[in-house]
């Protein structure tokens, strides 16, 4: 009877070994895969669920700010102006209906030293969309934009933030980084100028996305007081392109892209 105990606890101990081991195994799996499919990937449930990126891990203060361009120009050149006198580079991402109906105004946010990223073809809502719908509405949104400014495109936004894997995975295969934002001004629900920017201002981090619209009824208006406040508290401004990491980072379930350690 000893020996029938000793031998069975010898066995249970070896479940318990093997069953730490799969386990240590499987987490290094994790790990390594989580590694190498660099920003988008992050596990729930051992399943991946890819992300755009809404922030980055920076300590610098550095920012971005980014105007959806879909309706109209009424205000552009007010924002413009605004961000000529503060001295700031923004990104404008532009739907291609947009970009073809206004031309001048691509050029104009091309010379003015602005970054160009693509809004999509027709601003729907893409996860509804199979990988060839979601390839044909990028790449002819961004040949719209590279036939006026020469300049690839390479930073997209998906019209009302939405997405799922399909449009995540499809579009980095084609090139594009995938730009959510973290600082929602609701500039487009025409509040004040004053209310926008405190919104803004109240929200902001280093690594920040800031969404604007370029042609909301008060974006302008909050401008110089959203872009000197913030500069005044240290933050510097520059385009998305230049915010972000491009290699050697990682992405925290939120979408906030960290430099690798």
């Amino acid at each position: 009877m000893y020996h029938i105990g000793e031998a069975l606890i010898k066995v249970l101990n070896l479940k318990s070994v093997l069953t730490c081991v799969f386990a240590l195994a499987l987490v290094a799996v994790l790990c390594i895969s989580v590694h190498f499919t660099g920003a988008y990937a992050v596990y729930y449930n051992l399943s991946p669920r890819l992300l755009p990126i809404y922030s980055v891990e920076r300590e610098d203060k550095v920012i971005s700010v980014t105007f959806d361009c879909a309706w109209g120009v009424e205000h552009t050149d007010a924002i413009l102006s605004a961000l000529k006198t503060s001295d700031v580079r923004a990104t404008f991402f532009m739907v291609e209906f947009w970009t073809e109906k206004y031309p001048e105004y691509v050029k104009k946010i091309d010379e003015s030293g602005c970054e160009i990223g693509t809004h999509s073809a027709t601003h729907s809502y893409m996860s509804k969309l199979n990988a060839e719908e979601i390839r044909l509405e990028l790449t002819t949104s961004s040949e719209a934009i590279e036939e006026i400014t020469g300049k690839e495109v390479e930073l997209f936004r998906a019209p009302f933030g939405d997405y799922d894997d399909e449009l995540i995975k499809t579009a980095a295969e084609l090139g594009y980084h995938t730009i959510q934002w973290d600082v929602d001004s609701l500039d487009w629900k025409d509040l004040s100028a004053s209310d926008i920017a405190m919104r803004v201002i109240n929200k902001v981090r280093s690594g920040s996305i800031i969404l604007m619209h370029n042609n909301g009824l008060h974006t302008a208006e909050s401008l110089p007081i959203i872009l000197e406040t913030l500069k005044n508290r240290g933050y510097t401004f520059v385009p998305v392109g230049e915010l972000i990491y491009r290699e050697n980072y990682s992405m925290d379930s939120d979408g906030r892209q960290r430099p690798s350690t």
